[in-house]
């Protein structure tokens, strides 16, 4: 007796599962279109907000860290290509002099080292983009240097700007 019951069980559970699968089969057939629009949604839906959390997160950007203040010689690159980090020095007058740098044209310097552009230097000193230029251009001729990078550089190095 027991084993007619276990028979008819299973064909009963197998008969369910067979109708639960004709069932999804009909219904996938009558709706394909909606299930497929669904998941290509889905799809879609889950790349956009990968793509937006890509694109929105942060860069992360290295810093030159400065020399210990008890270092001896000359300081290392913690990045190669950038100065490191100056301490907060007072110009050399001296290499002021001799180069010609106003007033102005060492505040302009200094902005420019700070990485502004020239717009953001014209609207930071209330001057005309035209004086800006200007201004850089008198520079580049006083540093003998032809960019931007190397006018920073060199008044860097030579001690003209913080």
């Amino acid at each position: 007796m027991s084993r007619s019951i276990i028979i008819y069980g299973l064909a009963m559970a197998a008969l369910l599962i067979l109708l639960k699968w004709l069932e999804w089969r009909f219904l996938l057939f009558d709706h394909a279109i909606e299930v497929y629009s669904g998941a290509l949604a889905l799809i879609f839906t889950g790349l956009g907000i990968w793509l937006a959390l890509k694109l929105a997160k942060p860069k992360v950007q290295q810093e030159a860290q400065p020399a210990p203040k008890d270092q001896v010689g000359p300081p290392v690159m913690a990045i190669q290509g950038q100065l490191p980090a100056t301490s907060d020095h007072a110009p050399d007058e001296n290499e002021l002099a001799r180069f010609g740098l106003s007033g102005r044209e060492q505040e302009v310097l200094q902005l420019m080292a700070e990485g502004l552009s020239n717009q953001e230097i014209a609207d930071r000193l209330f001057v005309s983009l035209n004086t800006i230029k200007t201004h850089g251009s008198r520079i580049f001729e006083k540093l003998d240097v032809k960019r931007r990078t190397q006018a920073v550089e060199k008044s860097k190095r030579l001690r003209l700007i913080k």
